[in-house]
């Protein structure tokens, strides 16, 4: 069994590139600015609602 962190959880969850610095893409949730750049196409969540998504999605071990 390998040690990585989420081998204990089948949820696939890629997270978009980082961005280098503005412009920002806008959170899907509550439209406050992420860490991710504004070109990325796709579901980019903040800090803080990423995390509620983590915790709401969570597997239980």
């Amino acid at each position: 069994m390998s040690d990585t962190d989420n081998d204990y959880c089948l949820i696939d969850v890629t997270r978009p590139p980082r961005a280098d610095g503005p412009p920002y893409a806008a959170c899907v949730l509550c439209r406050e600015p992420t860490e991710y750049p504004e070109s990325y196409k796709g579901i980019t969540l903040c800090p803080v609602c990423e995390w509620r998504e983590a915790e709401r999605t969570s597997c239980s071990g």
